[in-house]
C-alpha cells in the first residue's frame, strides 16, 4: 500500500487526493490545511471521512484541487480523501455511504436563459 488514490468533485471543483501512510499532515496544492482554509468549519468539512473512519493519524493526505470557490473546494476534498479510503479497505463503505460522502453532490449552477438577465431573474417591470 503506497498511494491511494480518489478524485472527488462538487459543483465546479476537481479535487486529486492521494493518501499515503503517516501521521495525519493534510496538504492542499503544497499548503497545509490551516494556510489554505481559513474557516474552521470547511478543516472540519475536509477530515470528516478521516474522524468518521477512525484513520485520522494513520494517512498524509496529499490534494492538488482547482476550480470552483473555498466551499466547493472543501467538499471536493472530502469526496476524493472519502474515494480513497475504499482502496485503503473496503469495510469503510458502509460507514461513509451512510454519512453520505460516497454521494456525488449533483447540485450545479443553473443556466442563463434567453430573455431573462440570470438564470432565473426578469428584467425589471415597468407599467409604462
Amino acid at each position: 500500500m503506497s498511494k491511494l488514490y480518489g478524485t472527488g468533485r462538487r459543483k465546479k471543483s476537481i479535487a486529486r487526493v492521494y493518501l499515503v501512510p503517516g501521521t495525519g499532515n493534510i496538504t492542499i496544492n503544497k499548503r497545509s490545511i490551516d494556510e489554505y482554509f481559513g474557516l474552521e468549519t470547511l478543516k472540519v468539512t475536509v477530515r470528516q471521512p478521516l474522524v468518521a473512519t477512525e484513520t485520522l493519524d494513520k494517512f498524509d493526505v496529499l490534494v492538488n484541487v482547482h476550480g470552483g470557490g473555498t466551499t466547493g473546494q472543501a467538499g471536493a476534498i472530502r469526496h476524493g480523501i472519502s474515494r480513497a479510503l475504499l482502496h485503503a479497505d473496503a469495510e469503510f463503505r458502509p460507514v461513509l455511504k451512510k454519512a453520505g460522502f460516497l454521494t456525488r453532490d449533483p447540485r450545479m449552477k443553473e443556466r442563463k436563459k434567453p430573455g431573462l438577465k440570470g438564470a432565473r431573474r426578469a428584467p425589471q417591470f415597468s407599467k409604462r
